[in-house]
């Protein structure tokens, strides 16, 4: 028969304690790692959508071979960026601006739960 001192009573249930503390601290830190790396993901998906509808614009003033396009063409453009629905970007602006044989095609676009907005600008020189 073993016989513990008073002073050694519970000190199992104190270590069991600790370690379901220990070890809900690490699944908490997992869980908030997978938030960011999901967050993280989003937002590169955003600026992947941002880059191809830039490159829609600069396709066509390729295709045109002038930086500036047809009035209906930018506003369908326009509204193809604004519709997150139809592969655009939450909150989205798109616009562009001509100098000479050079054009800055801008995008913008605020992801749900940001504080700022993001910006992706492609730049064009048509021979």
């Amino acid at each position: 028969m073993t016989y513990h001192s008073r002073h050694q009573r519970g000190v199992a249930l104190i270590e069991v304690l600790m370690a379901v503390l220990i070890f809900s601290v690490g699944i908490l830190g997992l869980v908030g790692l997978q938030s960011r790396a999901i967050q993280l993901s989003m937002d590169t998906e955003d600026r992947n959508r941002a880059a191809l509808l830039a490159n829609e614009l600069v396709n066509e003033m390729w295709l045109r071979r002038t930086p500036t396009v047809p009035a209906g063409v930018e506003t369908a453009w326009q509204d193809k960026v604004k519709d997150a629905t139809k592969s655009g970007l939450p909150g989205g602006e798109g616009k562009y601006e001509v100098t000479g044989r050079q054009a800055d095609v801008t995008i913008e676009w605020q992801s749900p739960g940001a504080s700022t907005k993001s910006r992706l600008t492609t730049r064009v020189v048509l021979p």
